[in-house]
C-alpha cells in the first residue's frame, strides 16, 4: 500500500470493524483520501483480542476460513503472515443423547453424506439413521427461489437431523433457527445440489467428491497467534500508516446527500464527503440511509439479530487432565442444556498452548436467536451455568483461576429465506445515489472472508463511480 494518498477524493468509512477496515484499505489501495468512524471506544467489532489469566485469549471470533482466501490474504498484506497457525486439533465432538459423541465424517453443514459414520456415531437413534436412509426413497423436492435448510432437510431426512446435527453446527456460524435460515443464502452449495439431485444424500456425496478432486490442500481454518483480534488492529495501523484517518469515540448521528456530495453530521460537528461507505449493522445502517435511501433504510430494518455470550474460563491445567481430547463439542438446543458450545482453547490453539503452560483456557457460549433470556443474568450466573454443563457433559469439576464474559447484543444477523433477494434490492436501492455503498456481515456472508470481501467490494464500487481527482469536497 502507499505510503500517502494520491487523490483529494475523500471517502468516509462508518465503521470500524473488520469490513470497515477492509474498505478502507482498499480505498487507499486506489488512491482515494480516507476516513473512519467508530462509533465506540475500539476497533474491531466482533474481533476481540483479550487476556485472561495472563494468558491471551480471543473474546470474539477466533477463526477464519482459509480456504476462502480474503481473510489469510488482508492478514499477509498487513504484515501478521509469520503468525498465521492453524488449530492444532480439528476434532470435535457433540454432546447429544446423553454423552459426549464423535462429530460424524462425510457431512456438509450437518447434512450426512455417508451413512456408516453417522450410524457409528451415536448421535441419531437407529430410528433417525434410518429416516436419514429414506431420502434415497423419496420423490424429488421442488425448493422454488429459496427454502428454510431445517424444513427441507427434515422433509428429506427427519428432523432429528436437524435438531442434533445441522442446527448445532448452523448454531456455532448464525447462532440462529435452521427451520428459518435460507439455506440458499447460508449454505449455496447445498442449496444447488437440491436443485439438482433426485436425492440429497447423493448431492453431499458429488459436493465432497468436487472437492476431493480439486485436491484442496492446507488447513480448513486458520487462527493469528495472539488472536484473531489482532487482525483488525494491524489492518488499523496499515490504514494510519498509507495516510488514512481513523477516528474511535466518532458516532455518526446524520448522513445526508448533498448538491456536492455527502454531509455527515459527527457528535455535532459536521464532516463531508465526496463518497461513504456504510459498514456498520443492519439497524444502525438503516437508521442512517433512511433520510436519503428510504426503501434500502426498510429492507435493512427487516434484518434480525441474534445476541449470545461467550464465557471465558481459566483453569490450572492440572486440575483439568481428564478433560477429552479434541477442540470441544456442540451442544443441540433440543437437549435441553445451558451451554450451546464449549472450546477447549488450549487445545485447540498452539499459541494459547505455549502461553502459559500451567493454565488451560476453555469457553463456552449461551443464548441463540430467540433464545436469549439467559443473557439478561448476571456475569456470575453465566459462569455458573458454563460449570453445571461442564460437569456434567465432560465431568469438570474445578473451580476456574478466573472468568470473564464477552456479550454480543445483536452479534449475528439471521439469513432468513429470501435473504439474497433482500440484500440485491438494497443494493440496487443504494447504487442509485452517487458515491454510497454499504458491506459488513448483514449482505454476503458472516465469516471473516465474506466481510473483508464484501468491503474490498464496497470500496471498489466507490472508486469507480469516483470522478478524477480534481478537487473534492472532503473536509470540516
Amino acid at each position: 500500500m502507499s505510503a500517502a494518498h494520491t487523490s483529494s477524493r475523500h471517502v468516509v468509512v462508518i465503521g470500524g470493524g473488520i469490513s470497515g477496515l477492509a474498505a478502507a484499505h482498499r480505498l487507499l489501495e486506489g488512491g482515494a483520501r480516507v476516513t473512519v468512524l467508530e462509533g465506540s471506544d475500539r476497533l474491531g467489532g466482533k474481533l476481540h483480542a483479550g487476556e485472561i489469566a495472563g494468558v491471551p485469549v480471543d473474546l470474539g471470533a477466533e477463526a477464519m476460513l482459509a480456504r476462502r482466501p480474503e481473510a489469510v490474504e488482508l492478514a499477509r498484506a498487513v504484515g501478521l503472515g509469520d503468525r498465521l497457525q492453524p488449530p492444532a486439533t480439528a476434532a470435535a465432538g457433540i454432546w447429544t443423547r446423553g454423552g459426549l459423541r464423535p462429530m460424524p465424517k462425510g457431512h456438509m453443514m450437518g447434512v450426512p453424506g455417508d451413512l456408516g459414520p453417522l450410524a457409528a456415531s451415536g448421535v441419531l437413534s437407529d430410528e433417525g439413521v434410518a429416516r436419514v436412509a429414506r431420502d434415497g426413497e423419496l420423490p424429488r423436492t421442488e425448493i422454488g427461489d429459496d427454502v428454510a435448510i431445517g424444513e427441507y432437510v427434515a422433509g428429506r431426512m427427519g428432523r432429528e437431523v436437524v435438531d442434533r446435527l445441522v442446527e448445532p453446527l448452523l448454531g456455532g456460524v448464525y447462532a440462529g433457527d435452521p427451520y428459518r435460515i435460507s439455506m440458499r443464502a447460508a449454505v449455496p452449495q447445498l442449496y444447488d445440489a437440491a436443485r439438482t439431485h433426485h436425492s440429497l444424500i447423493e448431492g453431499v456425496r458429488e459436493i465432497q467428491a468436487r472437492a476431493a478432486g480439486r485436491q484442496q490442500t492446507g488447513p480448513v481454518f486458520m487462527g493469528i497467534d495472539g488472536g484473531i483480534g489482532r487482525l483488525p488492529l494491524a489492518v488499523a495501523d496499515a490504514v494510519r500508516a498509507a495516510g488514512g484517518e481513523i477516528r474511535t469515540h466518532a458516532r455518526v448521528q446524520e448522513l445526508v446527500r448533498g448538491t456536492d456530495g455527502w454531509r455527515l453530521v459527527v457528535d455535532g460537528r459536521t464532516l463531508t464527503a465526496d463518497a461513504v461507505v456504510v459498514a456498520v449493522p443492519a439497524g444502525p445502517a438503516s437508521r442512517l440511509l433512511a433520510p436519503s435511501a428510504r426503501a434500502a433504510a426498510t429492507e435493512l430494518a427487516a434484518v434480525e439479530y441474534a445476541s449470545m455470550a461467550l464465557v471465558t474460563l481459566a483453569f490450572r491445567r492440572r486440575d483439568v487432565e481428564g478433560l477429552p481430547a479434541g477442540s470441544g463439542f456442540l451442544v443441540p438446543p433440543v437437549d435441553g442444556h445451558k451451554i450451546k458450545a464449549s472450546t477447549f482453547a488450549t487445545q485447540k490453539w498452539g499459541w494459547i498452548a505455549d502461553a502459559d503452560p500451567g493454565v488451560f483456557v476453555l469457553r463456552t457460549s449461551i443464548g441463540r436467536f430467540e433464545d436469549e433470556g439467559d443473557l439478561e443474568r448476571e456475569d456470575s450466573d453465566l459462569v455458573e451455568m458454563s460449570l453445571k454443563d461442564l460437569g456434567e457433559a465432560v465431568g469438570l469439576a474445578a473451580s476456574p483461576l478466573e472468568s470473564t464474559v464477552t456479550r454480543w447484543h445483536d452479534g449475528l444477523p439471521q439469513y432468513a429465506v429470501g435473504h439474497l433477494g433482500r440484500v440485491a434490492r438494497i443494493r440496487e436501492h443504494v447504487a442509485r445515489l452517487p458515491g454510497l455503498r454499504v458491506c459488513g456481515a448483514a449482505y454476503d456472508g458472516v465469516g471473516i472472508p465474506a466481510c473483508v470481501s464484501s468491503g474490498r467490494r464496497a470500496a471498489d464500487e466507490v472508486l469507480a463511480t469516483l470522478a478524477p481527482s480534481g478537487g473534492g469536497t472532503g473536509g470540516e
